[in-house]
Parts: structure tokens; sequence; C-alpha cells
């Protein structure tokens, strides 16, 4: 597989990013209504609460929508063939988004069970990506 584009850092995500250094999946939770949210932001889209902590999350989760891409991607070429870009309703009741890895692309699909899986960057940050759940 050639190398990806990278996503930036930035200091509102760099708890996320400091934990995928050591395989952790954390996501930020909103302490006055003490729901997780996501994408990661300085206020509550639910609440407006602005005090906001990284909790842990287990990673499992469930396909909510799947895209096979044919035509190569930022960062990929033709030879990395077909891949599935999914959105994953995680467990904790949120939903990302991240390629499932680990199976032909065209074998994703909608209520598929998923784990959390990670793909090394260049500077130790690891991706986040997700496998079928066994």
């Amino acid at each position: 597989m050639s190398p990806l584009l990278e996503p930036p850092a930035s200091d509102e995500v760099a708890p996320f990013w400091d934990a995928t250094r050591r395989g952790k999946l954390v996501l930020p939770w909103c302490r006055s209504c003490e729901r997780p949210f996501w994408y990661p932001r300085a206020t509550c889209p639910r609440c407006l609460g602005d005090t906001v902590e990284w909790r842990q999350a287990r990673g499992d989760g469930t396909v909510y929508a799947v895209s096979v891409q044919h035509q190569p991607g930022p960062g990929r070429d033709a030879a990395d063939g077909p891949y599935a870009v999914a959105l994953i309703d995680l467990d904790e009741g949120v939903r990302v988004m991240g390629n499932v890895l680990a199976c032909a692309a065209a074998d994703v699909h909608v209520g598929m069970s998923v784990r959390v899986t990670w793909q090394a960057l260049s500077d130790g940050r690891q991706l986040l990506q997700f496998a079928p759940r066994e």
C-alpha cells in the first residue's frame, strides 16, 4: 500500500493523536451532559457545555454506511486496489469515518460488526481504521 496523506495535528485533537501512539482510542466527552461526541471541538454540540474531557473507548462498532472506492484516493495508487470507506457507529454512541481493512472491500456491508485497528503514520501517530470483528 502506498503512503497515505497524513492528517494535520492541532492542539484541539492532540489528546486523540497522543492516545493513538499507544494504540488507544479516546473520545471527547461533555462533562455537562455526560455524552461523547465526534468530531473533537471545544464545546459540546448538544448542550454547548465547554467542559470536555477525553475518555477511552472500546473501539467496537457497526458499519452504518459504506462506499467502495475503485479509483485511487489521496496518497494512494492504482496498485492499492479497491478500498472501503465506511461510517461506523461506535458502541459509545458516536459515528466516525474510516477504512475497513483485513477483508475484501466488496465484503464490507451495512450492519457488519467491526473493531478498531490502526495504521502507522510516519510521525508515530496511528490512523483510525477498522477490521471485521470476529
